[in-house]
């Protein structure tokens, strides 16, 4: 965490599309965190208008108060993640105002400000650096798939999700933290911007490789994190959904991976797959996803829930309820920790450990 940043959220910060500043506001970060700016929660801690939790990092309704209060940031990441990747108009005024103040600017987007004539103009006549997470590798650097997989020791455990935008990657950390606490050494490897920026080792933009890639550029993050670390657990982030229509993704962790177990994320309030409301796109039943998930040659160990849009006293009824219907231990990470899965996933392990 050698330089500072600001995230901007634009008035976007309490909605689930601000997930990359939720993300970088829990932590971890490669950025130290001088504040959001976010005129809606302008006064507030960032944690505390995200779930309650004071973490320390300030809101400002603008960056020029960022910067009177707390410096000039190194950098200001765009804190949004948009449908398709689109960057909302309300923010070019603003990136066009921290380039000029000589603030560089790191974008997980997929409209790439290095392609921007005036963005791009701007920044070369402030001679800052313009970062596109998610602009694709040249051919030259990308992997194809080996087998070489077939070869870790380390078992792989995927973190899926019936959904995107439900908090998988929050999750991955939660579970990393506890199996690392109960002595597993536990590693993620990330698929997401979010990941990268939150500073993790080993990953990949999933989204934004070139489709026969994909299996090749996660076979080989996994081997350098098995190389690198020694893990006895890797723990693979998953993206969207297996049936999300709009953009079905997680069977590649589970083929190409070679993920012999899973941890199930869901949103139980979730009726439509995001943003899909009115085409009337449904998500399929929790059971349905966990026998195909079985189908690909992988178990579901547990479940963990998104408590998005439930009330207080519907917490409980609705985690016995999925337990009933499933069997499988069910919690709610961010309320309560992962500690109830540790038991299944201590015994995976040492089932599925190559000696």
């Amino acid at each position: 965490m050698t330089q500072t940043a600001a995230v901007l959220t634009h008035g976007w910060f309490r909605t689930v599309n601000a997930k990359t500043a939720h993300g970088l506001v829990r932590g971890p970060s490669r950025y130290r965190i001088l504040g959001l700016v976010d005129h809606e929660c302008a006064g507030m801690d960032a944690g505390e208008a995200m779930d309650g939790q004071r973490r320390g990092i300030p809101v400002f309704s603008t960056l020029d108060g960022l910067i009177a209060a707390a410096g000039k940031p190194d950098v200001c990441v765009i804190g949004v993640a948009t449908p398709g990747g689109v960057l909302p108009p309300e923010f070019r005024a603003l990136l066009l105002q921290a380039i000029a103040a000589g603030i560089g600017v790191v974008n997980g987007l997929f409209t790439f400000l290095s392609e921007d004539p005036e963005i791009a103009a701007a920044a070369r006549r402030a001679g800052v650096e313009l970062i596109d997470i998610r602009k694709p590798k040249p051919r030259g650097e990308l992997h194809f798939w080996t087998g070489e997989i077939l070869k870790v020791r380390a078992p792989r455990l995927a973190v899926l999700g019936t959904d995107c935008a439900l908090g998988k990657r929050t999750t991955c950390h939660a579970l990393a933290d506890a199996c690392r606490q109960a002595g597993i050494h536990a590693e993620i490897v990330h698929t997401g911007q979010t990941g990268w920026l939150q500073g993790i080792r080993w990953g990949f933009v999933l989204d934004a490789t070139v489709n026969d890639f994909v299996s090749g550029e996660l076979e080989h993050a996994i081997l350098a994190c098995s190389r690198d670390a020694r893990p006895e657990l890797i723990l693979l982030e998953g993206q969207s959904a297996l049936r999300n229509p709009s953009g079905p993704c997680g069977s590649e962790l589970l083929l190409s991976g070679a993920a012999r177990g899973v941890v199930l994320q869901h949103a139980p309030a979730r009726r439509y797959f995001e943003s899909q409301d009115e085409i009337g796109s449904v998500i399929p039943p929790l059971r349905e996803e966990i026998a195909l998930i079985r189908l690909y040659g992988a178990e579901v160990l547990g479940i963990t829930l998104n408590h998005q849009d439930l009330n207080e006293g519907d917490l409980e009824p609705a985690r016995r309820r999925i337990e009933e219907e499933t069997g499988l231990p069910t919690v709610y990470p961010l309320r309560e920790g992962v500690g109830r899965l540790l038991p299944a996933i201590t015994a995976y392990v040492a089932r599925e450990t190559i000696q």
